[in-house]
């Protein structure tokens, strides 16, 4: 399949122009690869060490998640980083593209996939926004579990570095409905508190934010931006695989950019 081609096929599953107005998806970089045979490696985020690992293994699309470019560029320099990937990618032809906002909403997309992975039932969007899509799902679990089974599962199947949640008295109580948004989720919380969730697992949660969510008494459980969007990239390898692409691979160099101190 040439590029041009898989790029026509995710664009009818995940059309760009559904992303927000602050965002930017779409081609980053293009540097006329669209008629080559698509050897994709796909990244939460492009970064250079991705790019590095892209030359490496004879890569000629980087397909990620969060845009390389979110602001009108106003020069491109020397030592920036912006402006190494964008000569990296002139010179080895290879080309980056991002689906974020636009593949937050869809089917399969990532808040769809942590509701898969959590087991979520009669599942529907916290935000919709056209046909049965949009922003976050909420649904039940079947059958129900506790506080402490439910971030148990969480920290077994995301495997968060640090797995931060509201305080509770009782982390014996049941939970039957939960919420779910890959990334930064905390501005949905008056949303999710309108669909009866008594938990929302997202990410990159304030102070406030979580009094916030105790106020409306609604159990918030922050894994980390990248252990709540990471599970969608795979999930797009395997999509891309079953297109019989000449090439396709999930990034070994996304980073989560934080550690904490045991």
């Amino acid at each position: 399949m040439k590029i041009a081609d898989l790029i026509t096929w995710f664009e009818a599953w995940a059309n760009p122009a559904w992303c927000e107005s602050w965002d930017n998806c779409g081609w980053q970089i293009e540097p006329g690869i669209l008629q080559e045979k698509t050897r994709v490696l796909v990244c939460l985020t492009p970064t250079l060490a991705v790019m590095q690992e892209a030359i490496a293994e004879n890569a000629n699309l980087i397909f990620a998640h969060h845009p390389l470019i979110f602001n009108p560029l106003k020069s491109l320099r020397t030592g920036e980083a912006i402006a190494e990937m964008v000569r990296l990618a002139f010179t080895h032809n290879i080309g980056v593209y991002t689906a974020h906002t636009n593949f937050d909403q869809v089917q399969d997309g990532t808040a769809d996939v942590l509701a898969q992975i959590l087991e979520l039932k009669e599942v529907t969007p916290i935000v919709p926004t056209q046909a049965g899509l949009g922003y976050g799902r909420v649904g039940s679990l079947e059958p129900f579990l506790t506080l402490q089974e439910l971030l148990a599962t969480i920290q077994t199947r995301l495997t968060p570095p640090n797995l931060i949640f509201s305080p509770t008295a009782d982390l014996q109580q049941t939970i039957s409905r939960v919420a779910v948004l890959g990334g930064s989720g905390a501005s949905y919380i008056s949303a999710v508190a309108k669909t009866a969730a008594q938990a929302y697992l997202t990410s990159d949660c304030k102070f406030h934010q979580f009094q916030e969510s105790r106020d409306r008494n609604l159990i918030l459980i922050d894994a980390g931006h990248y252990a709540t969007e990471r599970p969608a990239c795979d999930r797009l390898v395997q999509k891309f695989q079953s297109l019989n692409l000449d090439w396709v691979q999930l990034s070994q160099k996304d980073e989560d950019f934080r550690q904490f101190f045991a």
